[in-house]
């Protein structure tokens, strides 16, 4: 019982523990939205798009929190304009300006003397090192992810499902898209700190991927990625404690790894022979009347 709990009972990795939970409130919240709406390449280069604004920020010595959130805008607001005003797929825009965006934060970054620390900071983040005031912003954007997706809720279900339905019944798509990306850039933002920009994406992607094969409501989906990240930070700050592997990267394998067990479940659910009380399976466009609920 003591391997199990002499790690947490370090201030240091109780910190942690407590900081990957309160970012995998936030990341179930916003994840939920970029598994249902397919968002993923998107995330993970608005992720990637806030190095410049880090950048900048620590060179001039202003608000790390702040550089990061108007990177991430800034990089949403360019794949929007750059599909809008010429004939590029979204996916072009998005892989151009992930390119850019990246490539202009690395070249600002290697102005900075201790260049290689900077951006393995940046990239892998230091969850063991999160103080008190981090765990405050955590929970302060906890609040704002969880009131932004309650009063979003409906435009977002019509948005993720059918876009027309969505102007039909007066819930302006643009505007829930917009706010849906500001929800991710929230979640992203708040969270990279603490994992690094290349591990938040996996709080943010696997937790829900793995609820959505056996939950049909949008809430369950939600709590349950919540408490799937909430183990898998716990399991990799344990493993990561007894092994001596790098804790953020050990979380993000855990979260990742709860994805293919779900998966592996979900396929032995499938194969065994349908029971009488099995509610059927949910198909479009009854799957919309199922989230919807």
């Amino acid at each position: 019982m003591e391997w199990l709990t002499a790690p947490f009972e370090v201030a240091f990795v109780a910190r942690a523990l407590v900081a990957g939970v309160l970012v995998s409130a936030v990341c179930a919240l916003a994840g939920t939205w970029v598994v249902l709406r397919g968002m993923a390449f998107l995330g993970d280069a608005m992720a990637h798009g806030m190095l410049p604004g880090v950048a900048l920020a620590s060179l001039l010595g202003g608000s790390l929190f702040l550089g990061a959130a108007l990177s991430a805008a800034a990089m949403a607001a360019g794949v929007t304009a750059v599909t809008r005003r010429t004939r590029l797929s979204q996916d072009t825009a998005i892989g151009l300006l992930f390119v850019g965006m990246l490539s202009f934060g690395v070249i600002i970054v290697s102005r900075s003397q201790s260049f290689a620390v900077d951006l393995t900071g940046f990239l892998f983040g230091d969850v063991l090192a999160v103080r008190p005031v981090d765990l405050a912003v955590l929970a302060g954007a906890a609040a704002a992810a969880a009131a932004l997706a309650l009063l979003g809720h409906r435009a977002f279900v019509a948005l993720a499902f059918d876009p027309r339905k969505a102007e039909t019944l007066g819930l302006h798509p643009r505007r829930a898209h917009l706010a849906m990306l500001g929800l991710v850039t929230l979640a992203i933002t708040a969270s990279f700190h603490v994992v690094g920009t290349l591990l938040v994406f996996g709080l943010l992607i696997a937790p829900p991927a793995a609820m959505a094969l056996w939950a049909r409501r949008i809430p369950s989906i939600m709590l349950g990625a919540a408490l799937i990240g909430s183990a898998a930070t716990a399991v990799g700050l344990l493993l990561s404690w007894h092994l001596g592997t790098a804790a953020g990267a050990t979380i993000a394998a855990a979260a990742v790894a709860s994805f293919f067990l779900s998966a592996l479940a979900a396929r032995l659910r499938d194969r065994r022979p349908p029971h009488p009380s099995d509610p059927p399976e949910a198909t479009s466009p009854e799957t919309e009347h199922a989230y919807l609920r």
